[in-house]
């Protein structure tokens, strides 16, 4: 059976240059389904943590701890959009702003910290998207090659037939079997991390509205 390693060496200069390409995609696209599994582990766990403390610290009022909660857990996704929204109220609670006004310029406030958060969330699966939907046609044009490549050898060979191409076929189907390896898991991990993605922005509007129903309370308490 042929190593890969013969098999690269029989292989053209472009045909090796779209194995490397692959094997570049291939690293890219690992690094970041590491990268963004670890992120979206850790925002989780911390706002696991923040969530109940926080609703502790607002059942008492106290807005200052509730800031001070957020900013100790900044990988939670939940603390970073609230925490917008809590630093706004605070800075006009006690001005002689419109009730109406200081709750709307919070709820702009936590949009704006949303929008941004989503933006982290969904950073680097663009790129996985990317190398899940032309990884298959990158093996595509390296197993073209590889073929014109065996063709090519055996008119300028004497032998013909089948046997004359079998090698040159194998090899050139490597560079399929190599697009396929790189594009399935990129298009598995995108479409798992954009599901996650989406749970996290259900959370993250969910929040936003509890936290205005909260300043509004404020507001009317007064």
């Amino acid at each position: 059976m042929t190593s890969f390693l013969e098999m690269w060496g029989q292989m053209g200069l472009l045909a090796q240059a779209v194995v490397v390409v692959l094997i570049i995609m291939s690293v890219w696209s690992i690094s970041v389904m590491i990268e963004r599994f670890l992120t979206y582990r850790s925002a989780r766990k911390q706002s696991m943590e923040f969530a109940p403390a926080v609703s502790e610290a607002l059942k008492t009022g106290n807005i200052g701890e509730a800031i001070d909660l957020a900013e100790q857990h900044e990988k939670s996704h939940l603390a970073k959009v609230l925490v917008a929204g809590l630093q706004e109220f605070r800075a006009h609670q006690d001005s002689d702003r419109i009730p109406g006004e200081i709750v709307e310029a919070s709820k702009r406030a936590l949009q704006r910290a949303t929008a941004i958060i989503i933006e982290e969330l969904k950073k680097g699966l663009g790129g996985l998207a990317t190398i899940g939907a032309t990884a298959p046609f990158v093996g595509l044009f390296g197993t073209t090659v590889g073929i014109i490549n065996a063709f090519q050898g055996m008119t300028a060979g004497e032998t013909t037939g089948l046997a004359a191409v079998a090698g040159g076929i194998s090899e050139a189907l490597v560079a399929t079997a190599m697009g396929l390896f790189v594009a399935v898991p990129a298009v598995w991990m995108y479409n798992y991390f954009t599901t996650k993605v989406d749970s996290f922005v259900v959370e993250m509007d969910n929040s936003s509205s509890e936290l205005i129903d909260y300043f509004l309370k404020q507001r009317s308490d007064k």
